[in-house]
């Protein structure tokens, strides 16, 4: 039992980030607009919300306000760098890919050359531990208690709450429908009255605000803190856009493919606490490929099932409708 209690206390703190980030491609997504850029929104907010931790760490405040705030501050983040994609994208009617992918390319390379400038390191790295012994209260509920509210991380609750926010908001709001029918007929939702071209930039920054906070919640679920330039955020952006499609962009889903990734990626890093694996003799190398491996397995799968929305990636022009 200790090592169920093990893996799902760890596994928790990085499935989060994966959620979180999945989710904002998701509603990039049903608005029209491909979000390659995910990686680099997260990094651009990891990378904030560590400088301002960085210079707070030693004013004696709470941990976990500090924690609040510097969510913030990477939500903030994640917004304005959506923005770039926004205008390209949507005004510029650029190529969502290309130009995702070029995001993503800066911000690693720009991170990198601030860290050597002012701290002549990597990255910047944070003193400060936001880990959570026991909830009070929660953390005395008899197994589940120990599962889910000991030894874990503020992020997991608000992670879980973001969920239930995204869900309510996709499926059960005005702004929700309106975002679905601007991803699969804008033409039609234009003839009623709605701006597809403000709907696609209030999609894309969500999913920058969700994306943003998922960066800093890996680096402190994951990285303990700390923001690197050359490892970034380790292919999660690409690996959350895996989880998008495996959960067929749909909130519960994408939860339980989130769930299952975190869980592999524990598991590898696990495998000395189970005897079973350990006793098997394969290189661990081998076990930290499980997560990715696993993506190419799932998605070749379930990409003929997977219905993407009809319009995403196409550029909308109200002249050819």
């Amino acid at each position: 039992m200790d090592t169920i209690y093990y893996l799902i206390q760890n596994m928790l703190p990085v499935a989060m980030p994966l959620l979180l980030v999945a989710l904002g491609g998701m509603f990039s997504e049903v608005s029209g607009v491909i979000n390659i850029a995910l990686e680099g929104i997260m990094l651009f907010g990891a990378f904030f919300a560590a400088l301002f931790v960085y210079f707070v760490q030693d004013s004696g405040m709470n941990p976990q306000t500090v924690l609040l705030l510097a969510m913030l501050i990477a939500a903030a983040a994640g917004v304005l760098y959506s923005l770039l994609l926004s205008f390209a994208a949507v005004t510029m009617k650029a190529d969502q890919v290309i130009t995702g992918t070029s995001l993503n390319m800066l911000i690693p390379a720009a991170i990198l050359l601030f860290a050597k400038m002012f701290f002549m390191s990597d990255g910047i790295t944070t003193s400060m531990n936001f880990y959570i012994q026991e909830v009070p209260v929660l953390g005395k509920i008899p197994i589940i208690g120990r599962a889910f509210f000991q030894r874990t991380y503020l992020t997991v609750i608000i992670g879980l709450i973001l969920l239930v926010i995204s869900t309510i908001v996709f499926y059960k709001t005005r702004f929700g429908l309106r975002l679905r029918a601007c991803g699969e007929h804008p033409h039609a939702a234009d003839s009623v009255g709605i701006n597809v071209h403000k709907m696609r930039y209030a999609g894309v920054c969500i999913s920058g605000i969700l994306a943003g906070i998922g960066g800093f919640f890996y680096s402190v679920g994951v990285m303990d803190g700390n923001v690197n330039g050359h490892t970034g955020v380790a292919g999660f952006g690409f690996l959350a856009l895996a989880v998008m499609i495996f959960g067929q962009w749909r909130p519960g889903k994408i939860f339980f493919g989130s769930i299952f990734f975190a869980f592999l990626r524990t598991l590898a890093y696990s495998v000395s606490l189970i005897p079973f694996l350990h006793n098997l003799g394969i290189n661990n190398t081998y076990y930290k490929m499980m997560p990715y491996i696993a993506t190419m397995i799932v998605l070749a799968f379930t990409s003929k099932k997977s219905r993407a929305p009809k319009a995403e990636g196409i550029p909308y022009d109200k002249s050819q409708r």
